[in-house]
Order: structure tokens, then C-alpha cells, then sequence
């Protein structure tokens, strides 16, 4: 998020507008900011007599609170549950929210949605059944770490022979 411009300068652009009679574009091409911006200030001078930057971000209560929060864990501890499924029960409650709101309250460990652990096996095992045999070895070592297989080189061309050779051309 960027910070709001200087005081100073919101300043100096409504009083180039104001009191120098200088137009909004001309105030913003000599301070340098937006057209729409130098527009704004002066607005918003006119409006309220500030410059000063409203507030930035701030903190967004969650809609899922109270009664409606209490419901939902016991409803999660009870049975299964879809997101959009608990969404549509919510709105039957009279609270209209969307399913990242659900899946951001996260109550507990329990009503969690499990995933799939994301862990790396600790041991290579085999591929093939006990006791038949793994098939063709493969050999990894041919093949250079760094090398993607569209640069592997290739074998050799080998050219048919043309006449009687290169011995027939000089001759």
C-alpha cells in the first residue's frame, strides 16, 4: 500500500488553485501529481476545508461472530459439511456470506478440513512385485543433470555414401 502525499503539498496545490486562480490541471502538471487528484483535494477543500488524507486500510470485523459463530461450530462438530453447504445454511439463518468468510473463520481443529499431508517419503521403495524381476535397468548416469531431454545429443548422422566417395569428386 502507498503512502498518502505530504500535507505540505496537498496544501500548496489548493492554495495554487484557490487563492493564484490557476487551473486544477495546470496545478497538478506544475506539482507534478494526477489531474484527477489535484481535482479531488479541491473538492475535498471546499467540501469539509481539510487536505488531510483520509484513513488508509484498518480492521474489518468478521461477519460470522456471536450466535452465528457458536452455530456453526456445533453444526461443524455434528455431521459433515460442504463450505457451500454451511453458506447456504448461513443464509437460511439470515447471514449472507460467501464460503471464504466460512472457510477464513477456521473455529477449531476439529471443523478443519483435512488435506493430504505434503511430505516427502522417507524411503524409495520398489516398483515391482517380490520376486519377478524390475524390468530393463535404467541407466540415470547417461544423461547429464543439467540437460532437459529436448538437448540430449543425438547420435551421429551417418551419410550414405555418394558415387564413389570423396576421392571421386577431386578426381
Amino acid at each position: 500500500m502507498s503512502k498518502p502525499y505530504s500535507l505540505d503539498l496537498r496544501e500548496r496545490v489548493v492554495k495554487a488553485v484557490e487563492e493564484t486562480g490557476l487551473s486544477r490541471r495546470k496545478a497538478a502538471a506544475h506539482f507534478g501529481i494526477g489531474v484527477r487528484t489535484a481535482i479531488e483535494w479541491v473538492h475535498r477543500h471546499r467540501q469539509t476545508g481539510s487536505v488531510a488524507p483520509r484513513k488508509i486500510g484498518g480492521y474489518k470485523p468478521k461477519k460470522i461472530a456471536g450466535a452465528h459463530r457458536d452455530w456453526l461450530v456445533a453444526r461443524c462438530r455434528e455431521k459433515d459439511f460442504t463450505l457451500r453447504g454451511l453458506v447456504e445454511e448461513l443464509a437460511e439463518r439470515g447471514l449472507a456470506v460467501d464460503y471464504r468468510s466460512v472457510w477464513g473463520l477456521r473455529p477449531s481443529r476439529e471443523t478443519e478440513l483435512q488435506k493430504k499431508p505434503c511430505t516427502r517419503p522417507n524411503r524409495t521403495g520398489p516398483t515391482w512385485r517380490a520376486g519377478e524381476g524390475s524390468g530393463e535397468n535404467i541407466r540415470a548416469g547417461l544423461i547429464r543433470p543439467g540437460w532437459f531431454s529436448s538437448m540430449r545429443p543425438g547420435s551421429r548422422p551417418t551419410w550414405p555414401p555418394c558415387g564413389d566417395g570423396p576421392r571421386a569428386a577431386k578426381g
